[in-house]
């Protein structure tokens, strides 16, 4: 918005009586900048897209923490932003050729794949992993769920984690 209009980051800084860094570092989305500043900041940059500005206003206000936050410490980083990005998707898409994507596998598919993790995982790290399985499918079970497309290579569906009957449950 401000490279658009041509205003400079002194001048930025100068409005919002902050530094030139702080500037730099909150067009790089190191530091956060609040609704009131960015809205000065529309104004003096002759944005007048108020859609523009109110998204942008929301997305400067802080975010609650989402429920896989529960999780922090206890499972890996990448099992907390997979869930993290599929909370905030707006559709979700996918194609898997060796196994039923996680967002629909059952929980006895879910366990029989924990408990065939080599090295073995501990008992409590299963239950862990699988109440977090869980809270994820949420996505696409809950009221207004998120549009999800999963094309699954027959190779993934033929898979017997479980065996037989646990792989018809998925």
């Amino acid at each position: 918005m401000r490279t658009t209009a041509g205003v400079s980051a002194e001048y930025a800084a100068g409005l919002l009586g902050v530094d030139r860094s702080r500037i730099s570092n909150m067009e790089s989305g190191l530091r956060g900048i609040n609704a009131e500043r960015l809205r000065t900041l529309a104004c003096n940059c002759e944005c007048t897209d108020e859609t523009y500005i109110n998204a942008l206003a929301e997305m400067a206000e802080p975010s609650r923490p989402g429920w896989w936050e529960r999780y922090r410490g206890s499972l890996p980083q990448g099992f907390l932003d997979i869930s993290e990005t599929e909370a905030y998707a707006v559709r979700l898409r996918g194609a898997n050729t060796v196994h039923v994507p996680g967002l629909l596998q059952t929980s006895e598919h879910a366990m029989a794949i924990f408990r065939a993790v080599i090295p073995q995982l501990p008992e409590h790290e299963v239950a862990l992993r699988l109440a977090h399985r869980s809270e994820r499918q949420s996505v696409i079970t809950r009221d207004n769920p998120v549009p999800y497309v999963a094309v699954i290579h027959e190779a993934a569906l033929r898979m017997q984690f479980g065996g037989r009957d646990v792989s018809r449950g998925s």
